[in-house]
């Protein structure tokens, strides 16, 4: 299995010569296996991913966690769209009552082209989206976590390897948790990688509770508490510079490296 960071950065893109290490593209995470690849989430960072995909064989599979600006953005400038020969699996995001589908930013009035314009094939999978993923070779699980409308974490294993990517998740919200710690310890448990939300500082508090975003600490303690192998630091705050993040890995690889745990800040191009 073979995870690529196309996008770390939450919230809004960020492109300035102060994050350039790191990268200001917005959500975009791929898992591949085979001649198999799930793309998790669109921000901006499926731009740059489009590209490496035109001309290839590769079956495209595109899940959310959420539907955000930030996780959706950069959907309708994801090259394979527009590659006629070319079929894409489309799963919905269904939470509680709501359903939305990618396919809507094609209206023709938030982008230029309607749906039916898109030369390439789109089969939308609009219900039991991780049962299809599974009957697809994805061994796949998620579950609701603390994020304000609603968001998903995933857990996902292939050929002896598991990873749960959680961008956007509140460790520890005011009120009551859609995901109490005890849960997500369970959820996350004994993977080889976690890729978790880790946007926040202390000193962003208490400004920043309830936004739906992790602090450093938290996201270092569920990776203790859950025994993983390897902490990705992920979902950067647009303000973060490349030496901001710096300092950030360095005190999380401090409080991990004495249990074992391997630590990266989250950057473009990343792959594990």
């Amino acid at each position: 299995m073979q995870i690529t960071c196309w996008g770390v950065r939450g919230s809004v893109p960020a492109p300035t010569p102060k994050n350039q290490r790191y990268g200001g593209n917005t959500s975009c995470v791929t898992v591949e296996a085979d001649d198999r690849i799930l793309i998790i989430d669109a921000g901006t960072g499926i731009r740059p991913l489009g590209h490496e995909l035109l001309g290839t064989d590769q079956t495209i599979h595109v899940a959310l966690t959420h539907v955000h600006s930030d996780h959706v953005e950069g959907f309708p400038f994801f090259k394979p769209l527009y590659e006629e020969e070319r079929t894409i699996h489309l799963v919905d995001h269904n939470y509680e009552e709501t359903q939305w589908s990618l396919l809507e930013r094609f209206d023709g009035f938030h982008f230029p082209l309607t749906e039916l314009e898109i030369p390439a094939t789109i089969h939308r999978v609009q219900d039991n989206g991780v049962a299809f993923l599974n009957d697809q070779g994805f061994d796949l699980s998620r579950r609701p976590v603390n994020h304000p409308g609603g968001a998903y974490g995933y857990r996902i294993s292939l050929n002896g390897q598991t990873v749960v990517h959680i961008p956007d998740n509140e460790i520890d919200p005011p009120g009551q948790a859609v995901a109490p710690f005890d849960d997500l310890v369970s959820f996350c448990a004994g993977a080889d990688v976690l890729v978790h939300d880790a946007q926040y500082v202390q000193d962003d508090m208490p400004e920043k509770s309830g936004w739906g975003h992790s602090i450093l600490q938290d996201a270092c303690r569920l990776a203790r508490k859950a025994q993983v192998g390897h902490l990705v630091l992920f979902h950067h705050d647009p303000d973060r510079s490349d030496e901001a993040l710096d300092a950030m890995q360095a005190r999380a690889r401090e409080r991990l490296s004495p249990h074992g745990i391997d630590c990266t800040a989250a950057y473009e191009g990343l792959t594990l």
